[in-house]
């Protein structure tokens, strides 16, 4: 029986030690056969040779792997960008973790780590997602989007390993489920921006056209001193543009919306705006035209701006002259040459003509203090679609401000202040005003009424002086009409006293039936 033993153990060593040398063996050969194919073959030669070895050992093999370049040539590869984005919230099963919050940003970004292997599971499917970073020579590299990329020097691909058999899959559901969750978590994420025209790189390239600054407005509809059912139907209106993306492609229709802000200085043009920008989480492009010379710089400019954004033209009825659609020009009195204006036709081709379409998700405000002195094609549907009054303080406003301001909800004095406000002409930017010089709502409220019975006896005083001024035109234009008529009523007797003596002039003296002689 032990020597039974003896001979299986004495056996499989023997063959353990066969295996070792075996391997061994093809070790020596293999590090033998890499130093003749590194010394004795070109480079060329040898990635021939290793590309067509690997496509022997691929053939055999069912797993697939994708690799995902961060650039398309010199344009960012979108997919990359979103498969960042969407692997940043899986990173709870990695190792090693990029953590990184750039100034005034809300929250952290997290990111793969280089090297580092993500799984996802997609319908019951595993998927490998490895992110490679090849150094390489920091002259030969520029990233569009980075101008530290000549620093960083590195190329970053991501690598998708999966079977085979699930090559359908990722094309045609786990791609486009990874480019629609990217887009939601980069909006939950997303710090406001507000972009201003950066007129000494318009003409370089298209991204750099605007410039921009992290927006930090606290306006919301929540802190607006609006109409509840004005707000109400911006707030509804709002809704159903951003959820009728299939519609507006169903009508053939542009997906944007526009707006018309209009009413005295004051009101709340500026923050209504902010808080449709914060409710929407839309960036926000603030376009002064009169910097513009022509038409073909302002299509460049809106063409460079974003999708899922505001583009803002302020006091449209002050900033250009638009009454002319033609091209217009101006004399320069310095070069006496002509310098180009953008025009009325120009600003309509780009929100309501093709250039339109060149944009998704996009809302276009405009705002004036005179409405009646646009031109009536910029204000019809399409253009201009939703018409909004912005007016002077309402009782239900002034509570809004009281809320915000001072922190309360009811007062005794309330109801006197309201009937001042339905009976006198105030902002609610002059109201705030008021309510921000006392911490004490008592002593607040007694100032704010101070000064609205100080404007309510101005308005009475105004009005009264307006009226008076009236009446006293009314008589000059009375006088003025009466003494008219009696110029003209004595113009006319003069002129047939005159007319006889003309005509008795022209008479022979026999006619008149005496002579001088006849004494």
């Amino acid at each position: 029986m032990n020597n039974a033993i003896n001979f299986f153990s004495e056996t499989k060593l023997a063959s353990a030690k066969t295996v070792f040398s075996t391997v061994a063996s093809l070790l020596a050969t293999a590090m033998v056969f890499r130093t003749v194919l590194q010394d004795f073959l070109p480079y060329e030669a040898q990635q021939i040779f290793c590309s067509g070895i690997r496509r022997l050992f691929n053939r055999f093999s069912p797993q697939m792997t994708m690799v995902i370049d961060e650039f398309d040539g010199i344009a960012y590869n979108q997919i990359f960008e979103a498969a960042e984005t969407y692997l940043g919230s899986k990173v709870h099963s990695s190792q090693r973790l990029r953590v990184s919050r750039p100034a005034k940003e809300r929250k952290f970004n997290i990111n793969v780590e280089r090297d580092q292997e993500i799984v996802d599971v997609f319908r019951g499917v595993k998927f490998r997602w490895l992110l490679i970073c090849i150094k390489t020579d920091s002259r030969s590299i520029f990233n569009p989007r980075d101008f530290n990329s000549t620093i960083r020097s590195e190329v970053r691909s991501f690598e998708l390993s999966f079977h085979k058999k699930h090559l359908d899959m990722v094309l045609n559901s786990y791609f486009p489920y990874i480019l629609k969750e990217s887009v939601s978590l980069m909006q939950e994420k997303k710090t406001l921006k507000l972009f201003t025209v950066d007129f000494e790189k318009m003409f370089g390239k298209m991204t750099d056209a605007w410039s921009s600054i992290s927006l930090d407005h606290p306006s919301t509809f929540d802190t607006i001193a609006m109409d509840s059912e004005l707000k109400s139907k911006i707030l509804e209106d709002l809704k159903r543009f951003v959820r009728r993306r299939d519609y507006y492609k169903k009508v053939g229709k542009a997906w944007k919306r526009g707006y018309l802000l209009y009413g005295p200085p004051g009101t709340g043009k500026s923050s209504l705006i902010a808080a449709i920008a914060n409710y929407l989480n839309f960036d926000i492009y603030d376009l002064e035209l009169t910097e513009l010379r022509c038409n073909s710089e302002l299509r460049r400019l809106l063409l460079a701006t974003a999708n899922r954004s505001i583009l803002v033209v302020e006091d449209i009825d002050c900033t250009i002259q638009l009454q002319d659609r033609s091209e217009s020009q101006l004399m320069n009195p310095r070069s006496f040459q002509f310098e180009k204006q953008v025009t009325l036709s120009g600003l309509l081709n780009f929100i309501d003509g093709l250039w339109s379409s060149c944009g998704d998700e996009r809302i276009i405000i405009f705002t004036t203090n005179h409405k009646d002195k646009l031109d009536p094609a910029l204000l019809r549907p399409g253009r201009m679609d939703m018409h909004i009054h912005m007016s002077y303080c309402t009782p239900y406003g002034f509570k809004i401000l009281a809320a915000n301001y001072l922190g309360i909800i009811n007062h005794y004095l309330f109801s006197y202040i309201e009937n001042l406000i339905e009976t006198t002409e105030v902002t609610p930017a002059e109201v705030a005003e008021h309510l921000l010089q006392s911490d004490e709502p008592e002593k607040a409220l007694r100032d704010l009424i101070k000064f609205l019975e100080v404007k309510k006896e101005e308005a009475r005083v105004q009005k009264e002086k307006e009226e008076l001024e009236e009446e006293e035109e009314e008589e000059e234009e009375e006088e003025a009409k009466a003494k008219k008529e009696l110029e003209l009523q004595q113009g006319g007797s003069v002129g047939e006293n005159d007319e006889v003596t003309m005509m008795t002039k022209r008479m022979p003296q026999s006619s008149l039936g005496f002579t001088l002689g006849d004494g």
